[in-house]
């Protein structure tokens, strides 16, 4: 792994929360020249450290008011399964993260819809073709906190 100083760790922290900064505006932030600035974006993205800009968008504003968090336990796991399934969850847009977990369960998805009546067409989408064990969905009530961006300072 390369190594990463603090102002590295500024640069990174400072873009978790706008990367909509101008250059200047986030050398400015992170106390260091645009130059410099400059370079170690380069190296960070370089690295793959820095993998890309993405605007948040609040999801519910747009009517995908429901999440929701599916866990699925299957006795499938060859690699063909796998791959097979890990397409269809793909091209399933209202899924936004899949995960496959350690554990009691073997999936977890972070579902998007809009209203539980979006969440049952897409159930119904999930498990055409596949079959499972346990499905269960966990419906958020409220967004404590998400997109949390990591506090990098206090993680390394």
């Amino acid at each position: 792994m390369e190594k990463f100083d603090i102002s590295d760790l500024r640069i990174l922290t400072v873009l978790q929360r706008d990367s909509s900064l101008s250059q200047r505006e986030l050398a400015e932030q992170v106390g260091l020249s645009q130059n410099a600035c400059w370079r170690r974006l380069q190296r960070l993205q370089a690295s793959g450290i820095l993998a890309g800009t993405q605007a948040r968008v609040d999801l519910a504003a747009l009517g995908l008011d429901l999440t929701v968090f599916v866990m699925l336990q299957t006795r499938q796991h060859s690699r063909d399964w796998v791959a097979r399934f890990a397409r269809h969850v793909a091209a399933l847009p209202e899924v936004i993260d899949f995960h496959r977990i350690g554990g009691e369960w073997d999936y977890l998805l972070k579902v998007v819809t809009p209203g539980m009546a979006g969440y049952d067409r897409f159930y119904q989408r999930l498990i055409d073709g596949f079959e499972f064990d346990k499905v269960t969905g966990l419906f958020s009530m409220e967004r404590i906190l998400e997109n949390r961006p990591a506090d990098l300072n206090r993680l390394i």
